[in-house]
């Protein structure tokens, strides 16, 4: 399977003022999710959106920072096939000189996850479920 463009993920600093200006844009923002974490939301056509808090990147990048180069405040995120392909894809893109940010481990939230850089220094999420 080819990785399928799945989520828009954003990171803020006061989930609550960032979920309500996208209210205001008519998203349908999960009620009462303005303390969470993580919070998603379903767009048109299948895609999500995704916000986190920094504290939540940190948690398992600690040395995330929103500068230039370090990862930013946006990031695109893509789901893969299986765990396998998400090491594939990864090791094919840093083998053709695409900058590794973080490189494929199972995450606490039930994911096989990886980020590369794209050309610009945005982060590209690869994931799947772990089973």
């Amino acid at each position: 399977m080819t990785p399928r463009f799945d989520l828009i993920g954003l990171v803020t600093a006061d989930m609550a003022a960032t979920l309500a200006f996208y209210r205001r844009l008519g998203l349908d923002v999960p009620a009462g999710a303005d303390g969470e974490p993580h919070v998603e939301a379903a767009l048109p056509g299948g895609l999500r959106i995704a916000w986190d808090t920094e504290e939540t990147v940190r948690s398992f990048d600690p040395g995330w920072d929103p500068g230039p180069r370090g990862g930013g405040r946006i990031g695109l995120a893509f789901l893969c096939d299986s765990p396998a392909e998400v090491d594939r894809l990864y090791a094919e893109l840093t083998g053709a000189g695409h900058e590794g940010h973080k490189e494929p481990w199972d995450a606490f939230w039930g994911q096989r996850y990886a980020v590369v850089a794209d050309p610009d220094g945005n982060g590209v999420d690869l994931f799947a479920p772990l089973s």
